[in-house]
């Protein structure tokens, strides 16, 4: 599998603090990664160093081949960055914005101001961005990324400012990319939106990754309960505990609907009783730990191996 971003063993040091501590990974083409961590953790320091805006203190950085913080980074130009804050020049149009980075990146205008459309500004393309919304500058700021059909995307808390509507159509555009071999980079904090659109999660902490892997490895290397509920009339809910077993530790979580830790070795046994003919059980949903929870609990674990 090809890697357009390779790290080997990466610290970056600001003095004293350790901003980034051993960190190691390849991120291949065609693959959604989120990397996750609190302020501080160490992902705006990493795509920094994919960008080559700065050194690594040790260790080493390949990004598509080459080492990006060399002044001849060819590469840059398949590279595309929305940072967390976008700030563009007020005065200028978003066509003329576009038309300005195209230059840059030595693309031609022409297909460039057509990502516009792609980003849903078409209509304000003659405006001043002074006159755009936060939402409108993010878009924009999209479009720029976007520009060149670039390898290597790298989105820096990319949906802050975007209506549910506005999310959905950005992240057709980042799958879009990815299913063309992209390597798609989602720094976020919004977990819940990045639990069914990362192919993988990198989790930082205090400058190191405690946890790599797509869901399905994270779950298994938890080993965290998942959450069954059932939807059981009012009528029968006494009912209900004696045939599934009062030890089961049920929580009432409002509207008929009970719910109980399942752990692996016993969620079929659990399903299959819930599910017997003849038991008041009117529905069950099974739902697995969540990105928030599995965030959680790498956390706690580093914290206790130190």
């Amino acid at each position: 599998m090809n890697a357009n971003v390779e790290l080997r063993d990466v610290s970056k040091h600001y003095g004293r603090i350790e901003a980034v501590r051993g960190v190691s990974f390849d991120l291949p083409a065609g693959e959604t990664i989120a990397l996750v961590g609190h302020n501080g953790a160490g992902k705006t320091t990493l795509l920094k160093l994919m960008l080559g805006l700065i050194r690594p203190t040790a260790g080493t950085v390949q990004v598509l081949g080459e080492a990006p913080a060399r002044g001849e980074f060819e590469a840059r130009r398949r590279l595309g960055y929305l940072p967390e804050n976008v700030a563009f020049n007020p005065a200028l149009t978003g066509r003329e914005i576009l038309s300005f980075y195209a230059r840059l990146k030595r693309e031609p205008t022409a297909p460039t101001l057509r990502l516009l459309e792609k980003v849903g500004l078409e209509g304000a393309s003659h405006r001043r961005v002074g006159t755009y919304s936060k939402g409108m500058r993010q878009r924009l700021g999209l479009a720029q990324a976007l520009i060149g059909e670039p390898q290597l995307l790298l989105l820096d808390e990319p949906t802050t400012g975007l209506d549910p509507a506005l999310r959905l159509g950005f992240y057709e555009i980042v799958q879009e990319l990815r299913d063309r071999g992209a390597t798609v980079v989602l720094s976020s904090h919004a977990l819940t939106e990045l639990e069914e659109r990362a192919d993988r999660v990198i989790i930082m902490n205090r400058g190191m990754m405690v946890a790599d892997g797509s869901l399905d490895e994270l779950r298994r290397l938890a080993r965290l309960p998942s959450r069954i509920r059932l939807t059981i009339p009012a009528a029968s809910m006494d009912a209900a505990r004696e045939w599934m077993g009062k030890k089961e530790g049920w929580r009432d979580v409002g509207a008929g609907v009970v719910e109980f830790d399942a752990y692996h070795d016993r969620k079929l046994a659990l399903l299959r009783r819930a599910t017997q003919e003849g038991t008041p059980v009117q529905d069950v949903d099974v739902v697995p730990p969540t990105l928030d929870e599995l965030y959680a609990h790498f956390l706690r674990g580093q914290e206790a191996a130190e």
